[in-house]
């Protein structure tokens, strides 16, 4: 298993106490099924790492997000030899975590990850909605000999009858677009990210979705020019202000009860992408701690709220 230092942020203990915390990091250096560039199961170490170099003060929120309480959890390795029940056991040690009222953020590895994180977060709130960001669309019925794949990681998702929502795909095969079409799924294609129409068109959609959220995020997401340390690194891709306001906009508008962030393969020798992903995770803390902030201030504002 690869070195894991021992805390986000290096954060000291009264910040990353697992009893106060409101968050919490669980690594999954987990990688069975990748198809193309492998690397996937160093991306957990390389995000805290990177994370230590970073400034804890957010400049657009003017606040520290850390002052909230961020455990790092130890890293988890499934067991059992088998694809399937190896994914229970990630399901299992999540909903423990979930069960235990932390913001969950599950730091992979692969995408195949986030069948049982999404089943774990089902198991705990009842309805949630999916958002994916993402270069591949992850709906192919099975691959390379496997219906766990990370190829198929969405079509399990959606079959368990979970309403989702994609951004930024560019790559899949005619059976997915087939798919895509027949259900309907909502998608917001890689050319969409460039279209002024952007930003209206992803609130649209939102509102389709159920109040709880669960965030999958493929690093592969972004373009390779910004992120090139995936293994399938796809032409087209987001960039960094844009794709921040679609998540200000998603904390801001639902209720996110978990996430993941996954796929990132380090390149020795080539620090940006995990840099940018330990960032992106900062971020999404950041916009979950206003979030809650902001959904309690009007709750508590309501007539009523509190006697």
């Amino acid at each position: 298993m690869p070195y894991l230092p021992s805390t986000y942020f290096l954060l000291e203990d009264e910040e990353s106490r697992y009893e106060t915390s409101r968050a919490a990091i669980l690594p999954l250096p987990f990688e069975r099924t990748t198809s193309y560039g492998k690397g996937t199961v160093e991306g957990p170490a390389a995000i805290l790492r990177a994370s230590q170099a970073l400034e804890l003060y957010d400049e657009e929120l003017d606040a520290e997000p850390a002052a909230m309480g961020i455990a790092t959890l130890p890293p988890f390795s499934p067991e059992a030899h088998d694809l399937g029940e190896a994914l229970q056991e990630i399901r299992s040690e999540a909903r423990r975590h979930l069960e235990a009222g932390k913001f969950l953020v599950s730091l992979g590895g692969e995408h195949s990850l986030t069948s049982p994180l999404v089943a774990a977060a089902r198991d705990v709130y009842g309805e949630v909605g999916v958002v994916q960001f993402d270069a591949h669309a992850d709906l192919r019925e099975e691959y390379e000999g496997t219906r766990w794949s990370h190829a198929s990681v969405m079509r399990r998702v959606v079959e368990d009858g979970v309403p989702t929502l994609a951004v930024g795909v560019r790559s899949l095969s005619q059976p997915e677009a087939r798919f895509v079409r027949e259900r309907p799924l909502a998608v917001l294609w890689g050319r969409d990210l460039v279209r002024d129409s952007l930003f209206a068109r992803f609130r649209r959609r939102l509102e389709a979705l159920p109040e709880r959220i669960y965030l999958t995020f493929d690093i592969d997401y972004f373009d390779p020019a910004l992120v090139p340390a995936t293994g399938t690194p796809e032409p087209g891709g987001g960039t960094w202000y844009p794709t921040l306001e679609l998540l200000r906009a998603l904390f801001r508008r639902k209720t996110v009860v978990a996430m993941d962030l996954v796929e990132l393969a380090p390149i020795g020798g080539q620090p940006a992408s995990d840099f940018l992903a330990a960032k992106l995770l900062y971020k999404c803390l950041a916009y979950w701690q206003a979030g809650v902030v902001g959904r309690s201030e009007v709750a508590s504002a309501s007539p009523g709220a509190a006697e």
